[in-house]
Protein backbone atom coordinates (compact mmCIF):
# COMPACT_ATOMS: atom_id res chain seq x y z
CA UNK A 1 0.00 0.00 0.00
CA UNK A 2 1.01 3.39 -0.46
CA UNK A 3 2.12 5.67 2.18
CA UNK A 4 -1.28 8.13 0.62
CA UNK A 5 -3.63 5.55 1.67
CA UNK A 6 -2.17 4.65 5.12
CA UNK A 7 -2.54 7.62 5.62
CA UNK A 8 -6.16 7.91 4.61
CA UNK A 9 -6.71 5.21 6.21
CA UNK A 10 -4.94 6.63 9.75
CA UNK A 11 -7.55 9.77 9.28
CA UNK A 12 -10.35 7.72 9.09
CA UNK A 13 -9.31 5.73 12.46
CA UNK A 14 -9.03 8.87 14.38
CA UNK A 15 -12.23 10.56 12.89
CA UNK A 16 -14.16 7.43 14.00
CA UNK A 17 -12.38 7.15 17.41
CA UNK A 18 -13.08 11.53 17.75
CA UNK A 19 -17.29 10.94 17.25
CA UNK A 20 -15.98 7.72 20.24
CA UNK A 21 -14.29 10.62 22.16
CA UNK A 22 -17.19 13.14 22.52
CA UNK A 23 -17.99 11.39 25.95
CA UNK A 24 -15.31 11.14 28.45
CA UNK A 25 -13.70 7.38 28.05
CA UNK A 26 -10.89 5.96 29.69
CA UNK A 27 -9.07 2.64 28.60
CA UNK A 28 -6.60 1.26 30.82
CA UNK A 29 -3.36 -0.53 28.83
CA UNK A 30 -1.27 -3.26 30.92
CA UNK A 31 2.07 -2.88 29.16
CA UNK A 32 5.31 -4.75 29.67
CA UNK A 33 8.86 -3.73 28.29
CA UNK A 34 11.75 -5.55 27.37
CA UNK A 35 13.14 -2.17 27.13
CA UNK A 36 11.32 0.90 26.38
CA UNK A 37 7.92 -0.21 24.99
CA UNK A 38 5.72 0.97 27.14
CA UNK A 39 7.39 4.51 27.21
CA UNK A 40 7.32 4.68 23.14
CA UNK A 41 3.90 3.68 23.52
CA UNK A 42 2.52 5.96 25.84
CA UNK A 43 4.12 9.00 23.66
CA UNK A 44 2.17 7.74 20.99
CA UNK A 45 -1.13 7.47 22.42
CA UNK A 46 -0.69 10.75 23.68
CA UNK A 47 -1.10 12.07 20.24
CA UNK A 48 -4.13 9.83 19.66
CA UNK A 49 -5.49 11.39 23.13
CA UNK A 50 -4.98 15.20 21.34
CA UNK A 51 -6.60 14.20 18.83
CA UNK A 52 -9.90 12.69 20.70
CA UNK A 53 -11.08 14.93 23.00
CA UNK A 54 -12.57 12.97 25.83
CA UNK A 55 -10.11 10.44 25.73
CA UNK A 56 -7.42 8.79 28.05
CA UNK A 57 -5.52 5.84 27.63
CA UNK A 58 -3.84 5.11 30.96
CA UNK A 59 -0.63 2.41 30.56
CA UNK A 60 0.23 0.58 33.11
CA UNK A 61 3.44 -0.62 33.16
CA UNK A 62 4.05 -4.22 35.01
CA UNK A 63 7.04 -6.44 35.25
CA UNK A 64 6.17 -9.51 32.78
CA UNK A 65 5.50 -12.11 35.04
CA UNK A 66 2.39 -10.08 35.92
CA UNK A 67 1.51 -11.09 32.23
CA UNK A 68 2.36 -14.39 32.78
CA UNK A 69 0.94 -15.05 36.32
CA UNK A 70 -1.90 -12.07 36.71
CA UNK A 71 -3.36 -10.66 33.79
CA UNK A 72 -5.13 -14.42 32.71
CA UNK A 73 -6.29 -14.54 36.80
CA UNK A 74 -8.11 -10.88 35.80
CA UNK A 75 -9.75 -12.56 32.84
CA UNK A 76 -11.19 -14.72 34.15
CA UNK A 77 -12.32 -12.86 37.28
CA UNK A 78 -13.90 -10.55 34.52
CA UNK A 79 -11.55 -7.64 35.99
CA UNK A 80 -9.08 -7.32 33.00
CA UNK A 81 -7.49 -4.10 31.54
CA UNK A 82 -9.40 -2.92 28.32
CA UNK A 83 -6.17 -3.91 26.30
CA UNK A 84 -2.81 -5.32 27.10
CA UNK A 85 0.88 -6.51 25.49
CA UNK A 86 0.75 -10.35 25.40
CA UNK A 87 2.95 -13.00 24.39
CA UNK A 88 1.23 -15.94 25.29
CA UNK A 89 -0.85 -15.59 21.62
CA UNK A 90 -2.69 -18.58 21.31
CA UNK A 91 -3.63 -19.35 25.38
CA UNK A 92 -5.57 -16.40 26.03
CA UNK A 93 -7.25 -16.33 22.63
CA UNK A 94 -10.73 -16.83 23.92
CA UNK A 95 -10.61 -13.08 25.73
CA UNK A 96 -9.44 -11.36 21.97
CA UNK A 97 -11.56 -8.71 21.08
CA UNK A 98 -12.32 -9.13 17.17
CA UNK A 99 -11.24 -5.69 15.73
CA UNK A 100 -12.89 -6.65 12.03
CA UNK A 101 -16.20 -4.56 12.68
CA UNK A 102 -14.06 -1.70 13.30
CA UNK A 103 -11.13 -1.59 10.81
CA UNK A 104 -9.69 -1.98 7.05
CA UNK A 105 -9.83 -5.66 7.27
CA UNK A 106 -7.81 -5.69 3.69
CA UNK A 107 -4.88 -3.45 5.12
CA UNK A 108 -4.78 -5.64 8.18
CA UNK A 109 -4.39 -8.66 5.74
CA UNK A 110 -2.10 -7.19 3.61
CA UNK A 111 0.12 -6.30 6.13
CA UNK A 112 0.18 -8.90 9.22
CA UNK A 113 -1.29 -11.79 7.16
CA UNK A 114 1.64 -13.90 8.76
CA UNK A 115 0.57 -13.19 12.82
CA UNK A 116 -2.50 -13.09 11.97
CA UNK A 117 -3.17 -16.67 12.36
CA UNK A 118 -1.82 -16.79 16.01
CA UNK A 119 -4.32 -14.88 17.69
CA UNK A 120 -7.78 -16.70 16.54
CA UNK A 121 -7.20 -19.57 18.82
CA UNK A 122 -9.55 -22.03 17.41
CA UNK A 123 -11.09 -19.60 15.20
CA UNK A 124 -10.36 -19.86 11.35
CA UNK A 125 -10.77 -15.81 10.73
CA UNK A 126 -11.18 -12.52 12.10
CA UNK A 127 -8.91 -9.80 13.57
CA UNK A 128 -7.76 -10.37 16.90
CA UNK A 129 -4.45 -8.70 17.42
CA UNK A 130 -1.71 -6.52 16.02
CA UNK A 131 1.78 -8.07 16.46
CA UNK A 132 3.77 -5.05 17.48
CA UNK A 133 7.26 -6.90 17.74
CA UNK A 134 8.99 -10.02 15.89
CA UNK A 135 11.10 -11.70 17.53
CA UNK A 136 13.55 -14.41 16.80
CA UNK A 137 15.48 -16.57 19.13
CA UNK A 138 19.22 -17.06 18.60
CA UNK A 139 22.83 -16.35 19.76
CA UNK A 140 25.05 -13.10 21.45
CA UNK A 141 28.91 -13.45 21.45
CA UNK A 142 31.54 -11.51 22.71
CA UNK A 143 33.48 -10.78 19.96
CA UNK A 144 36.10 -9.70 21.93
CA UNK A 145 36.93 -12.88 23.99
CA UNK A 146 36.97 -14.74 20.99
CA UNK A 147 40.18 -11.99 19.83
CA UNK A 148 41.70 -12.32 22.81
CA UNK A 149 41.32 -16.13 22.94
CA UNK A 150 42.67 -16.25 19.20
CA UNK A 151 40.34 -18.63 18.38
CA UNK A 152 38.19 -18.18 15.02
CA UNK A 153 34.11 -17.81 15.10
CA UNK A 154 32.64 -20.54 14.33
CA UNK A 155 31.35 -19.53 10.21
CA UNK A 156 27.66 -19.34 8.61
CA UNK A 157 26.71 -23.33 8.67
CA UNK A 158 28.57 -24.26 12.12
CA UNK A 159 26.70 -26.84 14.27
CA UNK A 160 26.27 -26.55 17.72
CA UNK A 161 28.95 -28.80 18.79
CA UNK A 162 31.04 -26.40 16.35
CA UNK A 163 30.12 -23.50 18.77
CA UNK A 164 30.04 -25.61 22.15
CA UNK A 165 33.47 -26.22 21.17
CA UNK A 166 34.48 -22.39 20.35
CA UNK A 167 32.96 -21.18 23.11
CA UNK A 168 34.82 -23.58 25.97
CA UNK A 169 38.10 -22.96 23.89
CA UNK A 170 37.26 -19.40 24.11
CA UNK A 171 36.25 -19.61 28.08
CA UNK A 172 39.64 -21.92 28.77
CA UNK A 173 41.36 -19.22 27.22
CA UNK A 174 40.26 -16.42 28.51
CA UNK A 175 39.73 -17.57 32.06
CA UNK A 176 35.89 -16.35 32.03
CA UNK A 177 33.08 -17.57 33.93
CA UNK A 178 30.91 -19.16 31.42
CA UNK A 179 31.29 -20.45 28.02
CA UNK A 180 27.44 -20.93 26.95
CA UNK A 181 24.22 -20.38 28.64
CA UNK A 182 20.24 -20.42 27.33
CA UNK A 183 17.37 -18.68 28.77
CA UNK A 184 15.58 -21.29 31.20
CA UNK A 185 12.32 -21.59 28.76
CA UNK A 186 11.00 -23.71 26.92
CA UNK A 187 10.07 -21.53 24.00
CA UNK A 188 14.23 -20.97 24.08
CA UNK A 189 14.70 -24.56 24.10
CA UNK A 190 12.23 -25.41 21.07
CA UNK A 191 14.45 -23.84 18.26
CA UNK A 192 17.31 -25.86 18.78
CA UNK A 193 15.59 -28.79 19.30
CA UNK A 194 13.44 -27.96 16.20
CA UNK A 195 17.05 -28.18 14.34
CA UNK A 196 17.98 -31.85 15.64
CA UNK A 197 14.85 -32.98 14.35
CA UNK A 198 11.81 -32.27 16.72
CA UNK A 199 8.76 -32.37 15.14
CA UNK A 200 6.41 -31.76 17.92
CA UNK A 201 2.87 -32.69 16.62
CA UNK A 202 2.00 -35.61 14.62
CA UNK A 203 0.86 -36.12 11.06
CA UNK A 204 -2.69 -35.18 12.29
CA UNK A 205 -1.32 -32.11 13.86
CA UNK A 206 -2.07 -33.30 17.14
CA UNK A 207 0.94 -32.36 19.60
CA UNK A 208 3.22 -35.05 20.92
CA UNK A 209 6.82 -32.78 22.23
CA UNK A 210 9.03 -35.71 22.59
CA UNK A 211 10.08 -37.50 19.33
CA UNK A 212 14.15 -38.32 18.73
CA UNK A 213 15.08 -34.98 17.56
CA UNK A 214 13.51 -33.40 21.00
CA UNK A 215 15.06 -35.72 22.57
CA UNK A 216 18.61 -36.08 21.29
CA UNK A 217 18.81 -32.53 21.72
CA UNK A 218 17.81 -32.77 25.69
CA UNK A 219 20.43 -35.60 25.73
CA UNK A 220 22.87 -33.26 24.33
CA UNK A 221 21.89 -30.20 26.30
CA UNK A 222 22.35 -32.34 29.73
CA UNK A 223 25.37 -33.58 28.63
CA UNK A 224 26.78 -29.93 28.42
CA UNK A 225 25.50 -29.18 31.51
CA UNK A 226 27.27 -32.17 32.85
CA UNK A 227 30.45 -30.91 31.44
CA UNK A 228 30.13 -27.52 32.44
CA UNK A 229 29.96 -26.47 28.37
CA UNK A 230 26.74 -24.38 29.89
CA UNK A 231 26.12 -22.22 33.29
CA UNK A 232 24.79 -25.00 35.63
CA UNK A 233 22.54 -21.93 37.71
CA UNK A 234 20.32 -21.17 34.52
CA UNK A 235 18.55 -24.26 34.51
CA UNK A 236 19.51 -25.73 37.63
CA UNK A 237 18.47 -22.70 39.72
CA UNK A 238 14.87 -22.17 39.54
CA UNK A 239 11.97 -24.13 40.20
CA UNK A 240 8.67 -25.03 38.49
CA UNK A 241 8.37 -22.93 34.95
CA UNK A 242 10.08 -19.78 36.20
CA UNK A 243 11.92 -17.95 33.46
CA UNK A 244 15.48 -17.59 34.10
CA UNK A 245 17.92 -15.32 31.87
CA UNK A 246 21.80 -15.29 31.46
CA UNK A 247 21.87 -11.79 30.42
CA UNK A 248 23.83 -9.82 32.82
CA UNK A 249 26.52 -12.99 32.92
CA UNK A 250 26.92 -11.40 29.30
CA UNK A 251 26.64 -7.77 29.83
CA UNK A 252 29.22 -8.43 32.28
CA UNK A 253 31.61 -9.86 30.42
CA UNK A 254 31.56 -13.61 31.75
CA UNK A 255 29.62 -15.35 29.41
CA UNK A 256 30.99 -16.12 25.48
CA UNK A 257 27.56 -17.39 23.97
CA UNK A 258 24.75 -16.34 25.13
CA UNK A 259 21.27 -18.66 23.19
CA UNK A 260 18.57 -15.62 24.09
CA UNK A 261 16.71 -13.38 21.43
CA UNK A 262 16.38 -10.31 19.77
CA UNK A 263 13.96 -8.67 22.70
CA UNK A 264 17.56 -8.07 24.27
CA UNK A 265 18.95 -6.12 21.14
CA UNK A 266 18.57 -2.90 22.89
CA UNK A 267 19.72 -3.73 26.52
CA UNK A 268 22.80 -4.91 25.07
CA UNK A 269 22.93 -1.51 22.90
CA UNK A 270 22.37 0.46 26.43
CA UNK A 271 23.85 -1.76 29.17
CA UNK A 272 27.25 -3.28 27.52
CA UNK A 273 28.58 0.43 25.60
CA UNK A 274 31.75 0.28 24.67
CA UNK A 275 32.79 -2.84 27.54
CA UNK A 276 33.25 -5.38 24.42
CA UNK A 277 32.61 -6.24 20.89
CA UNK A 278 29.37 -8.09 20.95
CA UNK A 279 27.39 -9.81 17.36
CA UNK A 280 24.60 -11.48 16.85
CA UNK A 281 25.01 -14.62 14.60
CA UNK A 282 23.05 -17.33 12.64
CA UNK A 283 20.72 -19.96 14.65
CA UNK A 284 23.45 -23.02 14.75
CA UNK A 285 22.58 -25.80 12.79
CA UNK A 286 21.29 -29.34 13.61
CA UNK A 287 22.92 -32.50 12.19
CA UNK A 288 20.46 -32.30 9.29
CA UNK A 289 21.58 -28.70 8.33
CA UNK A 290 18.68 -27.05 9.95
CA UNK A 291 19.44 -23.62 11.56
CA UNK A 292 16.38 -22.41 13.08
CA UNK A 293 15.27 -20.33 15.93
CA UNK A 294 11.68 -19.36 17.26
CA UNK A 295 9.45 -16.79 15.69
CA UNK A 296 7.60 -15.29 18.70
CA UNK A 297 7.39 -11.85 20.32
CA UNK A 298 4.43 -9.61 21.68
CA UNK A 299 0.92 -8.36 20.25
CA UNK A 300 -1.51 -5.54 21.56
CA UNK A 301 -4.95 -7.22 21.97
CA UNK A 302 -8.18 -6.08 23.33
CA UNK A 303 -10.67 -8.20 25.25
CA UNK A 304 -14.30 -8.54 24.29
CA UNK A 305 -14.72 -7.75 28.21
CA UNK A 306 -14.07 -4.01 27.62
CA UNK A 307 -16.94 -1.75 27.92
CA UNK A 308 -15.17 0.06 25.43
CA UNK A 309 -14.80 -2.33 22.27
CA UNK A 310 -15.33 0.34 19.84
CA UNK A 311 -12.53 2.76 21.25
CA UNK A 312 -10.00 0.23 21.89
CA UNK A 313 -10.17 -1.51 18.25
CA UNK A 314 -9.83 2.05 17.01
CA UNK A 315 -6.80 2.19 19.41
CA UNK A 316 -5.19 -1.00 18.47
CA UNK A 317 -5.67 0.47 14.59
CA UNK A 318 -4.02 3.87 15.30
CA UNK A 319 -0.70 1.76 16.39
CA UNK A 320 -1.20 -0.65 13.64
CA UNK A 321 -0.94 2.09 10.74
CA UNK A 322 2.25 2.25 8.84
CA UNK A 323 3.77 5.30 9.78
CA UNK A 324 2.60 5.04 13.98
CA UNK A 325 4.23 0.99 13.55
CA UNK A 326 7.36 2.30 11.76
CA UNK A 327 8.03 4.86 14.62
CA UNK A 328 7.42 2.82 17.05
CA UNK A 329 9.77 0.25 15.72
CA UNK A 330 12.55 2.77 14.77
CA UNK A 331 12.31 3.90 18.86
CA UNK A 332 12.17 0.52 20.51
CA UNK A 333 14.43 -1.21 18.43
CA UNK A 334 12.19 -4.00 17.24
CA UNK A 335 11.79 -6.00 14.17
CA UNK A 336 8.73 -5.12 12.64
CA UNK A 337 5.90 -7.92 11.67
CA UNK A 338 4.21 -5.19 9.69
CA UNK A 339 5.29 -6.09 6.10
CA UNK A 340 4.92 -3.16 4.84
CA UNK A 341 7.12 -1.27 7.18
CA UNK A 342 9.72 -4.41 7.03
CA UNK A 343 9.82 -3.80 3.25
CA UNK A 344 10.47 -0.07 3.44
CA UNK A 345 12.89 -0.66 5.85
CA UNK A 346 13.08 0.81 9.47
CA UNK A 347 15.87 3.46 10.02
CA UNK A 348 16.48 3.34 13.75
CA UNK A 349 17.19 5.90 15.82
CA UNK A 350 20.27 6.82 17.73
CA UNK A 351 21.69 3.40 17.61
CA UNK A 352 24.96 2.35 17.76
CA UNK A 353 27.01 0.46 15.04
CA UNK A 354 26.92 -2.68 16.76
CA UNK A 355 23.07 -2.67 17.57
CA UNK A 356 22.29 -1.80 14.05
CA UNK A 357 24.63 -4.68 12.64
CA UNK A 358 22.87 -7.06 15.24
CA UNK A 359 19.23 -6.04 14.44
CA UNK A 360 19.98 -6.62 10.28
CA UNK A 361 21.40 -10.26 11.42
CA UNK A 362 18.19 -10.96 13.19
CA UNK A 363 15.87 -10.05 9.81
CA UNK A 364 18.81 -12.28 8.24
CA UNK A 365 17.57 -15.01 10.35
CA UNK A 366 13.49 -14.64 9.54
CA UNK A 367 14.00 -16.56 6.17
CA UNK A 368 15.72 -19.73 7.39
CA UNK A 369 12.89 -20.39 9.99
CA UNK A 370 11.55 -23.66 10.36
CA UNK A 371 7.70 -24.30 9.26
CA UNK A 372 7.28 -26.11 12.80
CA UNK A 373 8.29 -23.30 14.57
CA UNK A 374 5.57 -20.87 13.41
CA UNK A 375 3.46 -23.87 13.67
CA UNK A 376 4.55 -24.25 17.65
CA UNK A 377 4.35 -20.23 18.31
CA UNK A 378 0.82 -20.22 16.67
CA UNK A 379 -0.69 -23.24 18.45
CA UNK A 380 -2.99 -21.97 21.49
CA UNK A 381 -1.73 -24.42 23.90
CA UNK A 382 1.94 -24.26 23.62
CA UNK A 383 2.08 -22.60 26.95
CA UNK A 384 1.39 -26.02 28.55
CA UNK A 385 4.28 -27.29 26.32
CA UNK A 386 6.72 -25.13 27.13
CA UNK A 387 6.36 -25.41 30.84
CA UNK A 388 6.21 -28.84 30.54
CA UNK A 389 9.41 -28.37 28.70
CA UNK A 390 11.21 -26.20 31.23
CA UNK A 391 10.15 -28.60 34.35
CA UNK A 392 11.23 -31.87 33.21
CA UNK A 393 14.47 -31.11 31.35
CA UNK A 394 15.33 -28.69 34.11
CA UNK A 395 15.08 -32.09 36.66
CA UNK A 396 17.37 -34.15 34.23
CA UNK A 397 20.21 -30.70 34.30
CA UNK A 398 20.07 -31.12 38.19
CA UNK A 399 19.77 -35.16 37.99
CA UNK A 400 16.48 -35.20 39.39
CA UNK A 401 15.41 -37.83 36.37
CA UNK A 402 17.46 -39.38 33.72
CA UNK A 403 17.39 -38.47 30.00
CA UNK A 404 15.13 -41.39 29.21
CA UNK A 405 12.55 -40.33 33.12
CA UNK A 406 12.32 -36.94 31.83
CA UNK A 407 11.34 -37.74 28.10
CA UNK A 408 8.46 -40.53 29.64
CA UNK A 409 7.57 -37.34 32.25
CA UNK A 410 7.07 -35.25 29.42
CA UNK A 411 4.41 -37.62 27.37
CA UNK A 412 2.85 -38.07 30.76
CA UNK A 413 2.22 -34.56 31.64
CA UNK A 414 1.54 -33.63 28.07
CA UNK A 415 -1.40 -36.25 27.66
CA UNK A 416 -2.60 -34.59 31.41
CA UNK A 417 -2.69 -31.04 29.95
CA UNK A 418 -4.75 -32.75 26.91
CA UNK A 419 -7.07 -34.51 28.86
CA UNK A 420 -7.84 -31.12 31.20
CA UNK A 421 -7.96 -28.63 28.06
CA UNK A 422 -10.46 -30.70 26.71
CA UNK A 423 -12.87 -31.51 30.09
Amino acid sequence: MTRTHLTTTALAALLGATALGAQAQEVRFMCYSDGNECEVYDDLLNRFEEQNEGVTIEVDTVPYQAILDNLPVQLAAGTAPDMAKVTDLGGLAEYYLDLTPHVDEAYWEENFGNTLDWYRGDRDEGIYGMHSQLTITGPYVNATLFEDAGVEMPGEDATWEDWAQAATEVRDATGVQFAMAMDRSGHRIAGPAISYGAELFDAEGEPILVDEGFEDYVAQFVEWHETGVMAQDVWGGAGGSTMVDAAQEFINGELVFYYSGSWNTGRMEEQIGDFFDWQVVGNPCGPDGVCTGMPGGAGIVGFDQSDNAELVAQIIDFLAQEEIYAEAAARTLNIPAHTGVASEGVEYQDVSEPAAEALNAWGAMVPNLSPTAFAYQGYPNNRAMFNITVERVSQAVVGELTVDEAMQRMREDLDAAMAEMQQ
